[in-house]
């Protein structure tokens, strides 16, 4: 499984879109620090909610365009069949990925994270405990979306993978909204489903809290933790599955 999540590792840090994204994520970096100064807002708000933003804006389109093709690759370059005949587990291989995978994210998040603290060093703006909490939210968040795309990407096309992923991540951030609207309906069977169906859904929007850096909402290193505790949960759990339906996967040569 090691062997396999360096591999992973490296085969992605020679990925030359994934320098391209980094590049990209610093020149955003800079026009947001160049648009405060234009702004009449408070340039503090625009470079945080800009600098949060942007670390999960970039590492989604990541996740979503390179990540849901690695399996796909490995099958279509047939190199799936030699690594599988070599004498290791297909639970390996899976958990091999998404350990490659993950170390990747990290050390790219952490290196983000630390040029963002920085700019808000250089800019006098407060490092609060919110902000701390919010960079690891979205790491988590992205850990999440990285296992949901490996899940799909087990029984489904590229596409479909792709699509599927972005709709889940999507109503995930939006299921406040969306029951919100269902009540105005006043039909509380539709309601009652759309509660039932939440467990279903990835807590993405518990750790949405970079949305509240500025807000007076007084939340507990509690509810971090606890937030924290359910979404490992619902990793263990994506990757079990996953785990389950790609050992009984039929390759076809």
């Amino acid at each position: 499984m090691l062997n396999i999540a360096i591999n992973t590792f490296k085969e992605i840090v020679r990925n030359r879109f994934l320098y391209m994204i980094v590049f990209f994520w610093l020149i955003f970096i800079a026009f947001s620090m160049i648009l405060a100064q234009l702004s009449l807002w408070e340039d503090s708000k625009i470079i945080t909610d800009f600098g949060l933003a942007m670390i999960e804006v970039f590492w989604l389109i990541w996740v979503l365009f390179v990540w849901s093709q690695l399996l796909f690759k490995e099958v279509e370059w047939k190199t799936i069949f030699l690594i599988l005949s070599k004498p290791i587990k297909r639970s390996d291989f899976i958990l091999g990925k998404i350990l490659g995978f993950s170390a990747t994210i990290f050390l790219i998040t952490l290196f983000q994270s630390i040029v963002f603290l920085a700019v808000l060093l250089i800019k006098d703006i407060e490092i609060t405990n919110i902000i701390i909490w919010s960079i690891i939210n979205t790491f988590i968040k992205l850990e999440i979306l990285l296992a949901i795309v490996f899940f799909m990407s087990t029984f489904m096309s590229n596409i479909l993978v792709i699509a599927s992923s972005l709709m889940l991540y999507l109503a995930s951030h939006s299921y406040s909204l969306i029951l919100d609207m269902l009540v105005k309906t006043k039909n509380e069977l539709v309601i009652n489903i759309w509660k039932s169906i939440q467990l279903l859904f990835p807590p993405l929007e518990a750790l949405n809290t970079k949305d509240l850096v500025w807000s007076f909402s007084n939340l507990t290193n509690t509810y971090f933790i606890l937030n924290i505790f359910y979404s490992f949960l619902y990793l263990t759990i994506i990757i079990y599955f996953t785990v389950i339906i790609f050992s009984r996967k039929k390759f076809e040569n």
